[in-house]
């Protein structure tokens, strides 16, 4: 009876398999897409054969047998004859710029005569793909990447080195001498330029969109733009070509060396306004996004007609609390989960200050988030929930180590001095000041030993859901009973203006790249750690060595000729491809340029961490608004945290709240500088495991790419 079982199931199981293959034979007949490449299936299966056919019918069109013309498919490079407009195999439509990829030896001798001479053909290569394509092709025969009037490159055999008599070849041979020679070039041009500052008029962007409250709208009064004949000339290599990073290193001139020009040094105009950056920072749900969307609706930086869409939409999904946040929580992932996972930008101005307010998330998900956004800080907020457990939970998070904690550490360790704590929720413990007293002990003693100063901590009670003690002072009894200080408003504009370092050579981190009908296809975003532009300046982006010229500056929308230290803004970039430009780099002075390195010695102070740092660890090395790869590869010394003098030398792991020498190797070279040099670009975060485990500063770059 058992051996009947196993053979009855053996026949069962022969029978589902063959059935299966049927199924899947079936499906493979009627299916119409590629499983592995996606392409549609052609409705008559026999372009294949048919190929053939169709070019012996083909028109003759005065060519001879083997002169027959055929272009390539971009998807799957089947060869089809010149006059079919889609592939025969896999019916992708031909490109309209997409010239014959291939063609017979005889059909080059049809060239016309300005394209050739003496038996050299002239190509040029392409920026995208470095497609060596046809001089007559006005696109490339690879990737349809246009061709760049100013870019243009020959190559020819060795034999013919004749030169052309042609009047076209004249405008190839300039194009040559400027792309053997760009960067003496780029160095010789900003030498003078450092004398004699460039005129604003040099280049003139073209205007067709404004902003309003930071939202692009379009401009019907467009102009178009004009460029120098000078910009025209110039000719950069594209993709990160560390050759040229190398040579522009070698060249640098010592910083001591460096002196402003006199249009950098202008003091600011009365009516301007002292710039301050403001970090948001907490842990998760304590009501960051709500405590931004408020005080943007109460400053008129939110209209009524928006709030109402926001808070009609909140409570279609059932969020009427969130209301707020989504003032800034734009993408639909953010507002399905509840939590803000991007740094969010938005402006608004108090008596004193122009303020760029950086709400960052809290989850500790998007920490990295945090630290490339909130690097650029000026001051910070750090708010805290009131409410029992929550604030609790942020200071220790059942042995997790809570967000409040790690953010604080964070925006100190970007060299933020000044912090409000806002306590927010004091509604929910009836605005008790037992509830904050307690609060201030235990956060306050934590701040200190972060190395905060007590006399640059402000303590602001408020309920943001309530309205309370946030632009005005409070109406409610309860706090009104034992709270005499300022409100939240008033509290910012008792920071003191930061300092800004102007006379020292141009240091732009990107912290984004963009594109803009104003700025154009080539723009980055950043915050000037020192120095300052104009429209017209030459400057150097590193990592790749390359030159380019500013075209356009903005901020919040506004359109700007100069820009100093401590500015946020938008540069247009001018005789540069926009693949060379990446976040991390940095927009710096053509004789100055800044160091890549390749191995780096930190003093860091390792945080309240479970496991040791050991040798040879792999950790994630976060510097302004670049992150890379990197392993400790050596642990110099353990430090005394007060006096910093060695205790140890060369011990084998890091323990908890330690003070080290370490040197660490990035996987790739990274924009950075010491800390005596440069203090923003000096600051480093490392992270392991999603966890900080220890901030520093950069004391000495030991290898340079």
């Amino acid at each position: 009876m058992r051996t009947c079982m196993m053979i009855l199931m053996i026949m069962m199981r022969s029978m589902i398999m063959i059935m299966m293959t049927m199924k899947n034979q079936l499906n493979a007949m009627n299916r119409s897409a590629c499983d592995m490449c996606g392409v549609i299936r052609n409705a008559s299966l026999e372009g294949c054969q048919t190929a053939a056919a169709t070019i012996k019918d083909m028109p003759k069109s005065g060519l001879s047998e083997g002169q027959i013309k055929i272009w390539r498919c971009l998807c799957c490079t089947y060869d089809n004859p010149e006059h079919i407009s889609v592939c025969g195999i896999c019916r992708t439509a031909r490109k309209a710029s997409f010239e014959e990829s291939q063609e017979t030896a005889s059909e080059t001798t049809d060239m016309p005569k300005a394209d050739r001479s003496d038996g050299k053909t002239k190509i040029w290569r392409c920026l995208s793909c470095t497609y060596d394509n046809p001089e007559h092709v006005s696109a490339c025969g690879m990737c349809s990447t246009i061709r760049s009037a100013s870019l243009e490159e020959s190559q020819a055999s060795a034999s013919g080195t004749a030169a052309m008599s042609n009047p076209a070849s004249t405008t190839t041979k300039a194009s040559l001498d400027i792309t053997a020679k760009v960067e003496a070039e780029i160095v010789e041009d900003n030498a003078k330029s450092s004398k004699e500052p460039a005129p604003s008029s040099l280049i003139k962007a073209d205007k067709h969109e404004k902003r309003e409250n930071g939202v692009l709208r379009e401009d019907k009064s467009s102009s178009n733009g004009l460029v120098s004949e000078e910009l025209q000339k110039l000719s950069f290599s594209t993709g990160y070509n560390f050759h040229n990073s190398n040579k522009v290193l070698k060249n640098a001139v010592p910083l001591e060396e460096y002196k402003a020009e006199p249009w950098m040094l202008h003091e600011q105009s009365e009516e301007g306004k002292n710039l301050l950056h403001l970090a948001i920072v907490g842990h998760v749900d304590a009501g960051k996004s709500t405590l931004t969307g408020r005080l943007l609706h109460l400053m008129g930086r939110v209209s009524q007609k928006e709030m109402h869409k926001y808070q009609r939409e909140a409570k279609q999904k059932g969020k009427e609390s969130f209301a707020y946040a989504w003032v800034l929580d734009e993408s639909p992932e953010e507002r399905e989960r509840g939590v803000t996972m991007t740094v969010a930008v938005a402006h608004f101005d108090t008596v004193k200050f122009h303020v760029v307010l950086l709400d960052s998330p809290g989850h500790k998900d998007f920490v990295p988030n945090l630290i490339v956004g909130a690097s650029q800080a000026d001051a910070a907020v750090l708010v805290v929930d009131a409410s029992t457990g929550a604030f609790e939970a942020g200071m220790d998070g059942q042995g997790t180590g809570g967000q409040t904690k790690e953010h604080a550490q964070l925006i100190r360790s970007f060299g933020v001095e000044q912090l409000i704590i806002a306590i927010n929720k004091m509604d929910v413990v009836d605005y008790s000041k037992e509830r904050f007293d307690f609060i201030k002990s235990q956060l306050g003693l934590f701040l200190r030993r972060c190395g905060f100063k007590e006399s640059s901590l402000m303590w602001i009670p408020m309920s943001v859901i309530e309205n309370q003690n946030l632009v005005t002072s409070t109406s409610d009894g309860r706090l009104m009973s034992w709270y005499t200080g300022p409100h939240f408003l008033e509290s910012i504009d008792l920071f003191k203006p930061p300092t800004r370092d102007i006379s020292r050579p141009l240091r732009l981190p990107i912290s984004e790249v963009i594109q803009s009908r104003t700025l154009g296809q080539v723009a980055a975003s950043g915050k000037l750690d020192a120095g300052a532009i104009k429209v017209g300046t030459k400057l150097l982006v590193m990592p790749a060595g390359e030159g380019a010229i500013v075209k356009a500056i903005e901020q919040d929308g506004n359109e700007l000729n100069v820009a100093k230290a401590g500015d946020s803004v938008d540069i247009g970039l001018q005789g540069i491809d926009s693949s060379i430009l990446m976040t991390g780099g940095v927009l710096c002075h053509p004789d100055f340029p800044v160091p890549v390195a390749r191995r780096i010695e930190l003093k860091v102070a390792v945080l309240d961490i479970k496991k040791p740092i050991l040798f040879g660890a792999e950790v994630e090395l976060h510097a302004h608004h670049s992150k890379e790869a990197a392993k400790i590869v050596q642990i110099l010394a353990i430090l005394d945290p007060k006096t910093g003098l060695v205790r140890k030398k060369a011990p084998r792991l890091l323990t908890a709240n330690q003070s080290a020498l370490i040197e660490v190797l990035p996987h790739r070279g990274i924009c950075i500088e010491e800390y005596c040099n440069y203090k923003p670009l000096g600051r480093v975060t490392l992270r392991a495991t999603g966890k900080t485990i220890a901030v520093g500063i950069v004391t000495r770059i030991i290898e340079q790419q």
